[in-house]
């Protein structure tokens, strides 16, 4: 069947958006990741020879795919505990999507109307472009690190280059095999195909090489953990009279845990103000000498000026507090405030009105070693975790997915945990209110983890990791500083065309 010469470019738009909504079945929970590399394939072909209007809007279309599939949590989150109707909650997310696939199509324009028409413009052109997409999103507008494409090769090869160049560096990869692939699918030459098979090749096997490679030596310490998960309900859980049941459900799962070497509760676990739980956390202090544990709990806390912050404690036998410095919108502090704070529940949520914590804090301190906490949303940002504290013996995070609910979040979130161990080359223990509550080594793997939605205890064994990582060293500047030497390359070699 021929197809009419007028309806192909809107085919080709189709072919874009459906690349778009293949892309997130790379990732958690799905992990096909063949599906990230054909989705990209399928956008660099859907371009082709296309005009920039038309260029703009597959983009568009293929991230209007990608983030309605990939964010679909956020309805449940808007329904689920905000409040909302159905048709409220769906128009919400379809304006989100619609606004951050608008953001994209900034580095989509800059790689469409300078880069592309430069030599080597699309095999080297759209893995910068792809790179500096996701650069974006780690800082903009607070940013929003979520559906990185190197999150779908933490099993692969590709995860070789996680310690030395970061997640973001192994997206470049997987967009630069795209771009291959794509060439040599719409070249006339034998020798397109060929340089398809090398680049993709030479990239895996380097992966593999990599991954051979112990950057950081496992210590001979070994530390006896605990996390506890309370399973809580969201909706109940900052009433007042919840505030004893809440407690006494932690404090009853935690009773064969002392003795441990640290034992982690989630982020808000105890739901009441610091200041009003002076006597708890001395006794948990008490408690906690007396077995000779560390203790690390979620608490909201109060600053002098009545300033909500979001907290980390550690008592018993170690010290120190971690105050959150990247809020989570609307669930900790709402955007244009002054418009939309009341208008629906969900932009009026409980603790919803923090403050970040000062960005130079002292390091919390367990088992004579330096941890680097994150609570929830913080753990998504590669160079935050970085360069959160140096050295540290462990990474901890805490957080809170209840308002997940049954959907994909909770397992995108733990690979990118996952992630943040193999950067930095540390165990990683993860405590969360309902799930996934799991412990990771420093090669990314979950080596333990409790079932979602249940009350329980995770009991494992971490090491005490000392030395660094190149990403710990560098984070993700080799990589930009690469991308823009193509860049430069590319521009030379016009350049030099146009003389002669």
């Amino acid at each position: 069947m021929r197809i009419p010469e007028r309806f192909r470019p809107i085919l080709v738009d189709a072919v874009a958006a459906a690349g778009g909504c293949l892309f997130p079945f790379s990732l958690a929970p799905f992990e096909e990741w063949p599906l990230g590399i054909l989705s990209m394939v399928l956008l660099v072909i859907a371009l082709d020879g296309a005009s920039l209007r038309r260029g703009l809007l597959r983009f568009y279309l293929f991230s209007v795919g990608m983030y309605g599939v990939g964010t679909s949590w956020i309805f449940v989150s808007i329904h689920e505990h905000g409040g909302a109707g159905v048709a409220l909650a769906g128009l919400l997310v379809v304006l989100f999507v619609a606004g951050i696939s608008l953001v994209a199509l900034l580095p989509a324009w800059l790689w469409l109307r300078f880069v592309r028409p430069l030599p080597l413009g699309v095999l080297a052109g759209f893995p910068v472009m792809w790179l500096a997409k996701e650069w974006m999103f780690t800082w903009l507008l607070t940013g929003f690190p979520w559906l990185f494409a190197g999150y779908g090769h933490l099993d692969t090869w590709l995860a070789g280059y996680v310690p030395i160049v970061g997640v973001m560096g192994v997206s470049f990869l997987v967009a630069a095999q795209a771009s291959a692939i794509a060439c040599a699918t719409l070249g006339r030459r034998p020798v397109d195909a060929l340089v398809a098979v090398v680049l993709g090749g030479l990239i895996c096997i380097g992966g593999y090489v990599w991954r051979q490679v112990q950057f950081v030596p496992l210590s001979s310490r070994v530390l006896t953990v605990s996390v506890v998960q309370g399973n809580i309900d969201q909706d109940t859980k900052w009433l007042r009279s919840m505030v004893a049941p809440i407690l006494n459900t932690y404090l009853d799962l935690s009773k064969a845990e002392w003795g441990r070497d640290l034992i982690v509760w989630p982020e808000a676990s105890i739901t009441v103000f610091r200041a009003s739980a002076v006597d708890l956390l001395d006794d948990l202090d008490v408690r906690g000498k007396a077995t000779g544990s560390t203790l690390v709990l979620g608490i909201p806390d109060r600053d002098e000026q009545g300033h909500f912050l979001n907290t980390a404690v550690a008592v018993g036998e170690g010290y120190g507090q971690y105050k959150k410095r990247r809020l989570v919108p609307f669930g900790e502090y709402v955007p244009l405030e002054s418009w939309l704070r009341g208008l629906i529940r969900f932009f009026d949520l409980p603790m919803s009105h923090a403050i970040p914590g000062p960005a130079d804090q002292l390091p919390m301190v367990a088992a004579g070693m330096r941890l680097s906490v994150s609570i929830c949303y913080e753990v998504v940002y590669p160079e935050l975790v970085r360069t959160s504290v140096t050295d540290p013996g462990l990474l901890i995070t805490i957080s809170n997915d209840t308002w997940f609910g049954h959907s994909i979040g909770p397992l995108q979130h733990l690979e990118m945990a996952q992630a943040r161990a193999l950067e930095n080359g540390r165990y990683l223990v993860r405590g969360t209110n309902n799930g996934v509550t799991a412990i990771v080594d420093p090669l990314g793997r979950v080596v333990a983890r409790l079932p979602q939605f249940e009350k329980g205890v995770l009991r494992g064994e971490v090491r005490q990791m000392t030395g660094t990582t190149p990403f710990v060293r560098w984070g993700s500047w080799p990589v930009l500083a690469f991308a823009a030497l193509l860049l430069v390359v590319m521009a030379g070699l016009r350049f030099r065309g146009a003389i002669r």
